[in-house]
């Protein structure tokens, strides 16, 4: 996508265009009428297309080449001729997406400035596309825990189709780097990964944003589903979308294509899309909030990816991954985690998630004055707290307990955080508090607490009694 293709009807004028061109360093490719044209263009897009607006014995003229190019092609930038040019051909030319105009007969060193310019548009055009998709791929799924390997293997099952994915999680979760991570590893790596923001949009710019729009004043702007083109769009908290760009969502889906607003003209596009939320959109379906079609739509493939509290055996990976990535972006010193600080961190809540983490890794590095290991006394400790002579100070809930209704309390909730700190591992909960697994066993069951399968890890949990009939 580095050539020239020049589009003329007259043989004499194209290759001598071809000829500056070649003199000048660039590579070209010539067409007479429009089918040989869009066959070249088919075949392999152009780095940049120079178009007569009028061609003989075609079955379009230029106006039409030039709209079904920034239709399907819209990073390819073109410059259109013409030996009839007037003010109005120019206005109607750059209002469809025409990168310039230009008369014949046109002085060279004229065209070579506009085509240096064009190549360097679509020149950058390819390198924002290129840092997109490095992006992308830096998005990696960091984990370990049993719920994080079982998500990451739904992942897997996903990424070579082209099936619709819903992901249902908290916020803070990871929902877009699970989207991200099946559109590096699907045959659509090299195309974009658009985001939209439903929460984001005021709804009623939604359209313009997700459609693009074509008026007098600025000519044709492009939407988020025209720069998905080829990739891959993701919906990020769908629930939030508008009811009324609901229904044209749907038929966008259905039909793979629409119209920009203020515009006539069909839009084609070939898109995958993911979508997130973290509400139960059945429930916003009985309510009115969401449509069932639409729902069903785009719930082909449903991926449930789990909070921080479900894998907090991923917790000391993480957290070193945000300590790196503070390191490589800006410029952030890197520090361990004391065994104390990968123990609190681990029995903390996380009602942000991942999210929460970062930003609280974060912070501890921008504000910590050591160069030394990171420990417990840098983080917040929400529970029980030591005073300034080592006292720990009780929640008022404890504090009002009899010793032994506290002490039991105490066990249980203890045994509880690390148990699922340690993803359900008896045998290392076991060799961390200091017992005998079957002592722990026995310990466990006096206490009222069990472990059951959740989201492919164990999981700690207090045995409720079944309720008397």
């Amino acid at each position: 996508m580095s050539d020239i293709l020049i589009v003329d009807d007259e043989r004499d004028i194209r290759e001598l265009v071809s000829d500056i061109l070649e003199d000048e360093g660039y590579s070209t490719r010539l067409a007479a009428n429009s089918d040989e044209c869009m066959s070249s263009i088919n075949a392999e897009p152009p780095g940049l297309l120079i178009l007569d607006i009028w061609l003989k014995d075609s079955r379009m003229d230029g106006i039409d080449i030039l709209k079904t190019v920034k239709r399907d092609n819209p990073d390819v930038p073109v410059v259109i001729i013409s030996g009839h040019g007037n003010i109005e051909i120019a206005v109607a030319a750059i209002k469809q997406g025409a990168y310039d105009f230009i008369e014949k007969p046109f002085n060279i060193d004229q065209l070579m400035v506009v085509i240096r310019r064009a190549m360097e548009t679509s020149r950058l055009r390819r390198e924002n596309a290129s840092l997109k998709r490095q992006e992308v791929s830096c998005s990696d799924m960091i984990g370990k825990s049993a719920s994080f390997r079982a998500m990451q293997g739904q992942l897997d099952k996903v990424t070579k189709s082209n099936g619709r994915v819903m992901l249902s999680g908290p916020a803070g979760s990871g929902k877009e780097i699970a989207a991200r991570y099946i559109h590096a590893h699907s045959n659509r790596a090299n195309a974009p990964f658009v985001t939209v923001n439903c929460a984001g949009v005021e709804p009623e710019r939604v359209e313009e944003v997700l459609f693009g729009r074509e008026s007098s004043e600025r000519g044709v702007e492009s939407g988020l589903l025209e720069e998905a083109h080829g990739g891959v769009v993701y919906f990020d908290e769908v629930a939030d979308m508008p009811l009324g760009t609901q229904s044209k969502i749907l038929r966008v889906l259905v039909d793979q294509q629409f119209q920009r607003v203020g515009g006539s003209d069909k839009v084609r596009v070939d898109l995958r899309v993911i979508s997130s939320t973290n509400r139960d959109l059945e429930v916003e379906i009985a309510a009115d909030r969401f449509r069932e079609e639409l729902y069903h739509r785009l719930n082909v493939v449903p991926i449930a990816v789990p909070s921080l509290e479900e894998r907090r055996e991923d917790i000391p990976v993480l957290a070193q991954h945000f300590i790196e990535v503070c390191n490589e972006t800006q410029g952030l010193l890197v520090r361990e985690l004391s065994d104390e600080a990968v123990a609190l961190l681990q029995t903390m809540t996380w009602p942000g998630n991942v999210r929460q983490l970062k930003n609280l890794i974060e912070r501890v590095l921008i504000l910590g004055d050591s160069t030394g290991p990171i420990e417990a006394r840098e983080l917040p400790n929400e529970e029980e707290k030591a005073d300034e002579s080592g006292r720990v100070v009780l929640s008022g809930a404890l504090a009002t307990l009899p010793l032994r209704e506290a002490r039991e309390a105490f066990e249980r909730e203890y045994l509880l955080t690390q148990i699922n700190r340690f993803g359900g591992n008896i045998s290392r909960t076991a060799s961390f508090v200091g017992m005998e697994r079957s002592a722990l066993h026995r310990k466990l069951k006096s206490l009222g607490v069990v472990t059951s399968n959740k989201s492919g890890a164990r999981v700690a949990q207090i045995d409720e009694p079944e309720p008397a009939e």
